[in-house]
């Protein structure tokens, strides 16, 4: 019986951690499609990125009890935001057109990848059944 209650406790906190992901998964998305439509000013990509860093740092990074492969995945998505705030600064500082629509592409790849990682962990922690 206690095993059960056990199982069931984190099956929900499972639950609620690949609720997280998915829900940071719809967050890039939706922040992809803004980098593509291509009319994007570095403000508004700056106060995006803010709030996606902020999003993952309040929901995702509490997270405990973490095994090796999601810590992994966790290191990965913070250094890849990292690395997706230096494109940005680059798309800030890009004088032309050409190099302009480089830094999107450079930020619409790093926020697939970000994706992907999402799905991987969603994948990993999927109940079977």
């Amino acid at each position: 019986m206690a095993y059960a209650t056990l199982y069931y406790q984190e099956l929900g906190v499972m639950s609620q951690y690949l609720e997280k992901y998915q829900e940071f998964s719809t967050l890039l998305e939706q922040f992809c499609s803004y980098v593509t439509q291509n009319q994007i000013s570095a403000p508004f990509l700056r106060q995006h990125l803010r709030e996606l860093q902020q999003w993952f740092v309040q929901q995702i990074v509490p997270i405990c009890d973490l095994d090796w492969r999601e810590q992994s995945y966790q290191t990965e998505i913070s250094k890849q935001l990292r690395l997706l705030e230096i494109d940005v600064m680059f798309f800030q500082g890009a004088r032309q057109s050409v190099t302009a629509e480089a830094r999107l592409i450079t930020i619409s790849n790093r926020l697939t990848t970000l994706i992907q990682y999402c799905h991987a962990i969603m994948q990993s922690e999927a109940p079977e059944g």
